[in-house]
């Protein structure tokens, strides 16, 4: 059985794939950083709001949860994604985020590290 941490990451990693951008923005701190390993951080709750925005697509997500470890204020979620596109070619990535809460109960996400690599 989930946790109450658990259910809330899983729930936050579907948004996510789902590309449901206000399930997403309620999750986080109005400070939250988002650094995405290898390319860009992302400072402020406008700024992901923005970069959600701009990663809208007409591809169809599937997310596969491996492992999820929470304890306290952190967690770290990896998986895979599968992303097919209205051609039907498909693309895989290995995720891993690592994320620190504000609070230990309820809180809201405060911090996420990605590392993604195409498979």
């Amino acid at each position: 059985m989930e946790t109450q941490n658990q259910a809330f990451f899983r729930k936050f990693n579907e948004g996510f794939v789902k590309g449901d951008i206000k399930q997403i923005l309620s999750s986080v701190t109005e400070d939250i950083t988002w650094r995405m390993v290898g390319t860009d951080t992302i400072k402020g709750i406008d700024a992901l709001k923005e970069a959600l925005e701009g990663m809208e697509s007409d591809n169809q997500f599937e997310l596969e949860i491996e492992h999820m470890i929470t304890h306290g204020k952190e967690a770290a979620v990896n998986g895979l994604i599968h992303s097919t596109n209205r051609d039907g070619e498909q693309r895989h990535y290995s995720f891993c985020d690592i994320y620190r809460l504000n609070k230990h109960k309820d809180g809201k996400i405060k911090e996420i590290i990605s590392y993604v690599v195409e498979v």
